[in-house]
């Protein structure tokens, strides 16, 4: 007998799967055509595999759907803002679910789209409503995918775009391979359903076509329901739904922008790159010191020389002063990115070249806010005036930042000190009530003058209404006749009406137009 502990085993036989199937087809065959390798910055940036969002996520989106559709169909308020707090507390979920830990920086920007969410529940002006909506869609953006480099903070705050049409995809996979209790009789009742509501349909129009009777028999069974905004609260639940699940998908596997390469410029030769920063110093300068002498040798002697007209002067000085103010901000970013910096004497030069040209660009920036202040104070405030003024205003405070913290120092804060200073520079915008402002500033203007621009007052929103109601009766019939018609034609909800409505509609409530408002205005010679 022989020792079964000496036998020899027995050889274990390949199984079926293993074994060479010679009349299986491959699934990418030797000779196909590869699939194309991905890109370079897209293999750079590519998010970690988000995880499953589980039955969180999916629920609490068709929550906010549900919320879009009953509060976002009627107008834009304070419903904005609860439709964005919805999508975060979607997007909290899934950084629950993934455990990414929240930064400073993302309590930051959403923080500040809060308060830029807050101006359509304040202002009735659409122009700062739109810039507010715009910059917080930006800053919600750049909160989920976060940023530090100048492309993590100009592309984080556009990479939600890149998340609507794969969050909806990632969510309908959990939900398929998850398993659910009497999946197959739930899948079973629901086909049945509808193939029984399909043929009642069929058949039941056929029999409601053939017999009156059963027309009204039918018809009395059938509920009873306004359908005409349907359609739109159906848009409104797709746009919140899908919103919402991109701000969870972007929160699970945000693009890693950060890390895109970007590649440096070639350093240039000490006087191929001085020269022409030196020459534009010296330019700069000489603009600087004459403005300073107009300003302490007196603006109305220049003004008094022949042909030197005032409103010219102010106005298309601005325009130019505006231009020179942002290709500058485009000439100091060229020269970083190709200024030599081998040795810490170039260094020391690229720094004092470019500190020198942002401070004399800080002067230029006052004179033209000084042309328009003075064009304003003669000419009155409008929309556009008041608009790019705001915006100068904006660019002198980058050119500080660019000071410290790009030519001075070499932080890293800056790219987000610039988009932190834009972002208070359009809360802060929308929240002071431009319309408003315009019509105070108008009133005043009248006050002192006489003179005041009825047919543009009247193109104000209800934002002006408070400041407007001072003016004497025939100018405040006249001005608020539009805006009174406007807010007479708005029937619109709590959530989707903004605080300056409700005022104006008060004061005019209290202080009605009245019938003779046509005729207040043809004294005026005003239609």
């Amino acid at each position: 007998m022989s020792d079964p502990s000496t036998a020899a085993a027995p050889q274990p036989q390949p199984s079926q799967s293993t074994m060479a199937d010679p009349f299986r087809v491959p699934s990418q065959p030797a000779w196909g055509p590869r699939p194309a390798p991905k890109p370079l910055w897209e293999r750079a940036t590519e998010p970690p595999k988000p995880a499953m969002p589980g039955l969180r996520v999916p629920a609490a989106g068709l929550a906010a759907g549900l919320l879009s559709a009953a509060v976002l169909s009627d107008g834009i308020g304070v419903n904005l803002l609860l439709c964005a707090l919805a999508a975060a507390v979607v997007a909290g979920l899934a950084v629950h679910r993934t455990g990414r830990r929240v930064r400073p920086w993302t309590l930051v920007w959403s923080g500040l789209t809060v308060v830029l969410l807050v101006v359509p529940a304040l202002s009735d002006a659409r122009w700062p409503t739109f810039l507010a909506v715009v910059m917080a869609v930006a800053l919600g953006s750049l909160a989920l995918h976060g940023g530090a480099r100048w492309t993590g903070v100009l592309l984080g705050s556009l990479g939600i775009w890149g998340h609507l049409t794969a969050s909806l995809p990632w969510v309908a996979s959990a939900l398929r391979s998850r398993q659910y209790p009497a999946r197959d009789r739930v899948v079973s009742l629901v086909k049945a359903s509808a193939v029984a509501v399909g043929l009642l349909a069929v058949f039941g129009g056929l029999f409601a076509s053939a017999d009156t009777g059963m027309a009204s028999l039918l018809g009395g069974l059938m509920p009873s329901a306004d359908l005409s905004g349907l359609p739109l609260r159906a848009l409104m639940f797709l746009v919140g739904l899908v919103v919402a699940l991109a701000a969870a998908h972007a929160a699970a596997a945000p693009r890693r922008w950060d890390l895109l390469p970007v590649k440096a410029g070639r350093p240039r030769g000490r006087v191929e790159w001085a020269v022409p920063l030196v020459a534009l110093n010296l330019l700069f300068g000489v603009f600087v010191l004459e403005q300073v002498l107009v300003l302490f040798g007196g603006y109305e002697a220049v003004m008094s020389k022949p042909g030197v007209l005032p409103a010219e002067y102010a106005r298309q000085g601005f325009w130019q002063l505006l231009w020179v103010t942002v290709l500058t901000l485009g000439v100091v970013g060229l020269a970083r990115r190709w200024a030599p910096r081998a040795t810490a004497a170039d260094r020391l030069m690229v720094k004092g070249l470019l500190g020198l040209l942002g401070t004399l660009t800080l002067g230029v920036v006052a004179s033209a806010l000084y042309r328009m202040l003075r064009y304003m104070d003669n000419f009155g405030l409008t929309r556009l005036r008041l608009s790019v003024a705001a915006v100068e205003l904006w660019l002198g405070v980058v050119f500080l930042l660019v000071i410290v913290g790009g030519v001075l120092t070499s932080r890293r804060w800056l790219p987000r000190a610039v988009m932190l200073s834009a972002a208070v520079a359009v809360g802060a915008f929308g929240l002071a009530g431009p319309d408003q402002l315009i019509a105070e500033q108008n009133v005043a203007h009248f006050q002192k003058t006489g003179h005041l621009d009825v047919a543009y007052l009247r193109t104000l929103s209800a934002d002006a209404v408070p400041a407007l109601e001072k003016l004497p009766d025939s100018y405040r019939v006249c001005t608020l006749l539009t805006i009174d018609q406007d807010l007479g034609d708005r029937t619109s909800p709590w959530y989707a009406t903004s605080l300056a409505e409700s005022r104006a509609r008060q004061i005019l409530r209290d202080h009605p137009i009245g019938a003779e408002a046509d005729l207040e205005c043809a004294r005026l010679g005003r239609p």
